[in-house]
């Protein structure tokens, strides 16, 4: 999300990120402002006291996520409480939340809006699709916008849609690595190769272009897993293969290198996708510095918000604010600050 903000324009000048090797990897990319610690730790020590022009940030999701059950009891979906202390101590114009769909539709997504009204923001929010935005992916999520000035609509699509074609080119068919080399990692260094079993390549080898597990079931019962067999509806997406010539049509999440999780299947390859092809699905770049083990690394990959995808609400967030600002008498720097709260 940094990213794409920052290509729009914005200056990051504080993050938040509680996860050691996911900070180092925030550091080696935007610089040493980044607290590593809980968010709730800081905001109760009074050790977040950043003036800025924009939040941004994406609560956990994991309390909201249909993957997870979208448990009520979850601690992780009070985070936004925090988040949202951090837009009213900074005396930001405007805000940004992104999460999955669910957060909509529950007491918290609701409790967001109602708090940004609370403290005089103008709310908005919708679900977007990522692929409506030059991602190469149908990945669907919720965005609030708050702003002070007024409401900002959320961002229209854009006409071009990126294929899996497009993402991947220029990265070999077969992978170069077999391990992470190096610390910190670029995209090249992440095109490693896993070592599937006898069974699992059988199975790879039966998925026909754009095909998933119904595919496997139909073409050999016997290889396929009696979970699958007796879970007649459901679970599409479950040995997917990619389609070349369209985005990909599931979200890239954590575990995209294990094609029982998803349609993780690379298109004409009897392989599962590569950390460096699932980041070029979430848009990175191919210079962006990866830190962690490559288990972690695959975590921030899905986890993050598409740079492409940030980069269009952040543009169009710029301008609404510049067209707000030029209401005043004083002149409006078109680079504006940016606090960013990554909890």
């Amino acid at each position: 999300m940094t990213l794409g903000f920052r290509r729009a324009g914005f200056i990051p000048v504080l993050a938040v990120e509680k996860e050691e090797d996911f900070a180092a990897t925030y550091r080696e990319n935007f610089g040493d402002h980044v607290l590593t610690d809980d968010i709730a730790e800081l905001i109760d020590s009074g050790r977040i006291q950043t003036k800025a022009d924009v939040v941004i940030g994406g609560p956990p999701c994991q309390g909201f996520s249909n993957l997870t059950g979208n448990r009520a009891n979850d601690p992780r979906r009070e985070m936004w409480r925090f988040f949202m202390d951090v837009v009213e101590s900074s005396g930001c114009q405007a805000f940004v939340v992104e999460n999955v769909q669910n957060l909509l539709k529950s007491p918290e997504g609701q409790a967001i809006i109602e708090r940004g009204e609370e403290l005089g923001f103008h709310v908005t929010s919708g679900i977007l699709m990522a692929s409506n935005y030059g991602v190469p992916q149908n990945r669907r999520r919720a965005i609030i916008i708050g702003a002070r000035k007024g409401p900002i609509k959320l961002p229209k699509p854009i006409e071009k849609r990126m294929t899996v074609r497009e993402a991947f080119r220029g990265i070999p068919l077969k992978p170069t690595h077999t391990e992470l080399l190096k610390q910190p990692a670029t995209g090249p260094d992440l095109h490693i190769a896993r070592n599937p079993t006898p069974t699992s390549l059988q199975r790879y080898r039966l998925i026909p272009p754009g095909g998933n597990r119904f595919d496997l079931q139909r073409l050999a019962p016997e290889l396929t897993p009696d979970c699958w067999i007796r879970k007649t509806k459901g679970g599409t997406d479950l040995f997917g293969r990619l389609d070349w010539d369209c985005p990909a049509r599931c979200t890239i999440r954590c575990e995209f290198y294990k094609p029982e999780k998803g349609r993780f299947l690379h298109p004409s390859e009897d392989r599962p996708i590569t950390h460096w092809e699932a980041a070029r699905l979430q848009t990175f770049p191919d210079d962006f510095r990866w830190c962690g083990t490559k288990i972690r690394i695959a975590v921030q990959i899905g986890n993050a918000v598409p740079p492409v995808f940030a980069e269009s609400i952040a543009a169009h967030l710029m301008e609404q604010l510049i067209k707000q600002q030029s209401q005043r008498p004083t002149r409006v720097k078109r680079q504006r600050r940016l606090n960013l709260s990554d909890i």
